[in-house]
């Protein structure tokens, strides 16, 4: 017999190897579910935080769970799953625990499942009540301790756990119930978050939150008792509230966010230049700046950092959610018309040309290119004036004549150099200048970055790395400087601080289309406000709807403008007596000018270019030639009106330099220019 024991031994090894053998191959066929599931769509600021993201298929929140706090790990091993570390997918300790209890107490106390099995019941979307099922969650958890490192199988039970309702994963539940990434959490948020997966429903903390603080507590005491937390921090866990209510997840730049989605569905992650702080602050900002203004009106505002091309905020619209506004419709994409916008690259254009320069003076008086006759939009006419005033006052005339002279096609050629694609129908015509084209605010802002970075384009992008410098310059950076340091001398709007920010405004035909457009020596800046259906805003202006809200953009954008930049070398920067001969005075190619008229008025008194002394602050004028009545203007304003004498005095404030215009009653004018004693 003991000659026997020998054999019996080395059978029963063979025995064990055999079984053992089996089981591996049995492990090794279990055909596991797939472990790859869809997570949402995320789009992200450019420090990562998360912007928006979106359901998956079946309306679930699934995310990846990204940096979880390693207290919360620590936790949820030590009230689940103790020995996770050590085993090999089932804890044959816990399991016979749990058997004794359930057949002590009669029924179940305590569950035998480890964390692999609950991921392996998860995968399959199995219960928990059958042998059968049981058995199947056993298998598939042993081939999964065989196929994926610890690691990997918590990361599957942090991405798939239950949280109640349509909330999946740690990092969905932590956004819902919180309000913030789970890489921080609290004991207390750490311990309901452990408690949630094991009865999501019932102790869901929006709809059972007594439910909800007794499972806390359970945890928490647990947690004491393993040594995990100290008692003293048990104790002020135990004081923190459950929180009673879900989160909205994060949706800022929503607009932004579906657009980056709809053009790469196959990418999970979209990483941004979106300043997160930024977007929500002007998301705020535009939802104030309608709520007095009737429920259609919508707003839609763009900023960039134009030295490097990022977009930093993108609001398409006050509220995304806002039906009656149409907000569900992108307006930094929609093309409108710009009214006045593209006043400065016309004259960009013809300081780069040299047809002109601020200090050049410019006829401000009734004119007609063929059958068009360009009308200012208040109606009245200003006479003689430089330049600078002229785009400050944002005046019709002067820069349609200057349109004229250049060409139409070369305003649009400069528009597509910086990057925009001008909306229009048939030829450009000499209306371009005053808005009749159609462009989109993006396109816009883009067009104003050129002039900001003194007339070199550059593709604006919200993604990363992907804005860039465009190869043709729109013209010289001493013309684009001009341009710049007229509109930074435009008074801002009532109550705006005077920081010498550069923009201009523009009002639609029909005013149907509020602008405002700025920059300083770093950021671009642009606002729209209108209605989406296009149809008429009544007494809506640039000035005073839009550019307020332009001027609380840069205000949340930082507390001090950047300085713009020192003239270029070649700049010419002297006064009109100074300037060369061509470029005193600028006259219209064929433009047919009243004082070009047998007849027209001239003024007989002051002589042009004379010094003079008012009379107790009144100043003496003579006219001649011309139809009565006569208007009369000092410096663009009306001072008298459908007078019918030829000599006659004029209210006028000097001392100081004062632009004379006369005007009869068949629209011919004469204006001369004097020095007020």
């Amino acid at each position: 017999m003991r000659r026997a024991v020998p054999f019996l031994l080395v059978a029963l090894l063979f025995a064990v190897a055999l079984v053992r053998d089996g089981f591996d191959r049995w492990v090794a066929a279990t055909v596991v579910p797939p472990l790859i599931s869809e997570t949402s769509v995320e789009v992200t600021a450019r420090d990562g935080t998360l912007l928006r993201a979106f359901t998956v298929a079946d309306g679930r929140w699934r995310m990846e769970p990204g940096p979880v706090d390693p207290l919360f790990a620590n936790m949820l091993i030590a009230y689940e799953d103790k020995r996770f570390r050590s085993h090999s997918g089932v804890d044959l300790r816990a399991m016979a625990r749990a058997v004794a209890q359930a057949a002590w107490n009669g029924r179940v106390v305590s569950g035998g499942s480890t964390l692999t099995m609950q991921v392996a019941r998860l995968l399959e979307e199995t219960g928990t009540g059958r042998l059968s099922g049981k058995l199947r969650q056993i298998r598939v958890a042993l081939a999964l301790e065989h196929r994926l490192s610890k690691e990997e199988i918590l990361g599957l039970y942090l991405r798939l756990a239950p949280y109640g309702g349509n909330l999946e994963g740690v990092r969905a539940a932590s956004l819902a119930y919180f309000g913030k990434e789970p890489r921080r959490l609290t004991p207390a948020e750490a311990a309901l978050l452990v408690a949630l997966p094991q009865a999501p429903e019932a102790r869901r903390p929006d709809r059972a939150p007594k439910a909800a603080e007794v499972a806390r507590a359970r945890v928490l005491a647990r947690m004491e008792d393993a040594g995990v937390l100290a008692p003293d921090r048990v104790r002020a866990a135990l004081t923190e509230p459950v929180p009673k209510a879900r989160r909205a997840f994060p949706a800022l730049a929503p607009h932004l966010a579906e657009a980056l989605r709809a053009a790469e569905p196959l990418v999970q992650q979209h990483a941004t230049t979106i300043d997160a702080g930024l977007q929500a602050a002007l998301e705020s900002l535009a939802a104030r700046a309608v709520a007095r203004h009737g429920e259609r009106l919508s707003v839609a505002i763009l900023v960039a950092d134009h030295r490097t091309g990022e977009i930093l905020a993108s609001v398409g619209a006050a509220e995304w959610t806002d039906e009656a506004r149409a907000g569900f419709i992108d307006m930094t994409a929609a093309r409108r018309s710009p009214g006045s916008l593209l006043k400065p690259f016309v004259y960009g254009l013809a300081f780069d040309e040299g047809l002109a320069h601020p200090e050049t003076l410019v006829e401000d008086r009734p004119v007609a290119f063929g059958t068009y006759a360009p009308q200012n939009f208040d109606r009245a006419f200003r006479g003689t004036l430089p330049v600078r005033e002229a785009l400050q006052l944002s005046l019709n005339i002067p820069v349609v004549s200057l349109t004229e002279a250049l060409g139409p096609a070369r305003v649009m050629a400069a528009l597509r150099r910086a990057g925009a694609a001008p909306e229009l129908d048939g030829p450009p015509g000499l209306a371009v200048a005053l808005g009749g084209v159609g462009l989109s605010l993006r396109e816009l802002v883009q067009a104003y970055a050129a002039l900001a970075r003194l007339g070199a384009p550059v593709r604006l992008s919200e993604r990363p790395g992907e804005a860039d410098a465009l190869p043709q310059r729109l013209f010289r950076s001493e013309a684009a400087w001009s341009v710049a340091d007229i509109l930074s001398g435009l008074a801002p709007p009532p109550g705006a601080p005077r920081n010498r920010l550069a923009y201009k405004t523009g009002t639609s035909y029909g005013h149907r289309d509020a602008w405002a457009i700025g920059f300083d020596g770093r950021h671009v800046a642009g606002v729209w406000m209108g209605r989406a259906d296009g149809s008429s805003v009544p007494g809506a202006f640039g000035g005073d709807l839009a550019a307020p809200v332009l001027f609380q953009v840069f205000g949340r954008l930082k507390p001090a403008l950047d300085p713009l930049p020192p003239p270029p070398p070649g700049t010419l920067i002297l006064p009109n007596a100074r300037l060369p001969q061509p470029l005193q005075r600028f006259r219209p190619r064929d433009a047919v000018f009243s004082d070009a008229v047998p007849g027209a008025p001239e003024v007989a008194f002051p002589p042009d270019g004379a010094e003079v002394e008012t009379r107790d602050g009144a100043l003496v004028v003579k006219v001649r030639g011309g139809a009565a009545p006569f208007t009369w203007l000092a410096n663009g304003a009306p001072v008298a009106v459908a007078s019918r004498a030829r000599e006659e005095e004029l209210p006028v404030a000097g001392p100081g330099y004062v632009t004379l215009s006369v005007i009869d009653a068949a629209g011919r004018s004469a204006a001369v220019s004097v020095v007020l004693r």
